[in-house]
């Protein structure tokens, strides 16, 4: 496959914000690999290190150097992705509050992430936003995505941050004031993308019970909201590339790539985003994340 000119983006730039570091790969990835190629400076920052994670993939637990020392070997699997990705990356710095189990749940780690006041945490976020003066950002809905802990407190961290940075009464040593002009929400795994899928794979003979099992956790009355519809048709092949880069963390035999890319180009072959907030007049659906600023 031919990769797509790249075209200048008059200085466009966007972050995205994610919880741990594999998330961005998991996210948004191709969306990422379009608008850098297209030219816009695109920055993934990531809260936390991912520190309380587990090997996720089989053929890696017994991996010496992942048992001894997963952070560090996560570190490494980020700024492999970053660069197939070919994005700017920042760490927050915050601890990884881990997925609790039990009933009840046990509390979360004194200091870890979602533990902390949003204030205190979206501050290293505001000094980020005001020095990069992205036009456009992408996070968590109020839900993480999914309930972990720390992805909820994206959400909640992320638009904070948006608020706070703009406001040139705060904290004023973190940088002059800058308006986000848009903030997305990252709608990755909607039921309306995966009944796409599946009625696609059946009328070619070819149903796959991985997708008619996840179109059963799915409530069809509570579809998520997608606004916006970014064209990855020829880069999808680069996201699994970079979502492999996090080796630890993904089965390569698992779900995310049970599908082949034909069959997604061909059924749903869009990233897709809920339009969440807009100090720009908006036209919906956009097909554009930058759409009313260029």
């Amino acid at each position: 496959m031919t990769e797509p000119e790249s075209r200048p983006a008059d200085g466009l730039r966007m972050v995205a914000v994610h919880a741990h570091p594999d998330d961005e790969s998991s996210k948004g990835a191709a969306t990422m690999a379009r608008y850098v190629r297209e030219g816009v400076r695109v920055t993934v920052i990531t809260c936390t290190g991912g520190e309380r994670g587990d090997i996720l993939n089989p053929r890696m637990l017994q991996d010496e150097e992942a048992l001894r020392d997963l952070p560090a070997v996560r570190r490494r699997e980020m700024a492999r992705a970053q660069e197939i990705l070919g994005v700017d990356h920042e760490w927050l710095g915050f601890e990884d509050s881990g997925l609790p189990e039990g009933d009840p749940l046990p509390a979360l780690p004194e200091g870890s992430f979602a533990t902390l006041d949003v204030e205190t945490a979206a501050r290293p976020l505001v000094e980020a936003l005001r020095r990069l003066r992205p036009h456009v950002m992408t996070t968590y809905d109020e839900n993480g995505g999914y309930p972990h802990p720390d992805h909820i407190q994206t959400h909640r961290v992320s638009m904070a941050a948006y608020e706070l940075a703009a406001d040139p009464q705060f904290a004023p040593e973190l940088g002059e004031p800058w308006e986000v002009l848009k903030v997305y929400y990252i709608n990755g795994f909607s039921r309306q993308k995966f009944a796409a899928v599946a009625r696609h794979l059946r009328a070619h003979h070819q149903p796959s019970e991985d997708i008619e099992q996840m179109l059963l956790r799915f409530d069809e009355t509570r579809d998520r909201m997608l606004t916006t519809f970014i064209d990855i048709a020829d880069f999808m092949e680069l996201r699994d590339e970079a979502l492999r880069a996090h080796a630890t963390q993904v089965d390569p035999e698992g779900l995310f790539f049970s599908i082949d890319n034909e069959i997604l180009r061909a059924a749903w072959p869009t990233d897709d985003y809920e339009l969440r907030t807009s100090r720009v007049g908006v036209t919906l659906p956009e097909h554009d994340l930058f759409a009313g600023i260029r």
